[in-house]
């Protein structure tokens, strides 16, 4: 991970050790939600069965779309730095761009 006394210098990013962090909680946050959505469908149901049955598929269709979507964006967030990392290292070379 890191250290404390890096949190203050530039020489390093934390971002990429924290990533990772960050994508558990918005999974956790989509599943969450997802299950929510579910328990409300199910109360919906004793009014209107068919009301409760569509909004409860449209539940798991947004945890699931929840989930693909905070990989992507934490996917993103990586290739960011991994290019920085890249370019850094063609630059220590000294090959021209």
């Amino acid at each position: 991970m890191f250290n404390a006394g890096e949190l203050f210098q530039w020489e390093r990013f934390i971002t990429p050790s924290i990533i990772k962090l960050f994508y558990w909680l918005c999974v956790a946050i989509a599943i969450l939600g997802g299950l929510y959505g579910v328990i409300s469908s199910l109360a919906l149901m004793a009014y209107s069965p068919i009301a409760g049955l569509i909004m409860a598929v449209l539940c798991i269709a947004g945890m699931v779309a929840g989930v693909v979507f905070a990989r992507i964006v934490a996917e993103f967030v990586l290739i960011v730095f991994r290019i920085n990392e890249h370019l850094g290292a063609i630059r220590n070379r000294g090959e021209p761009l």
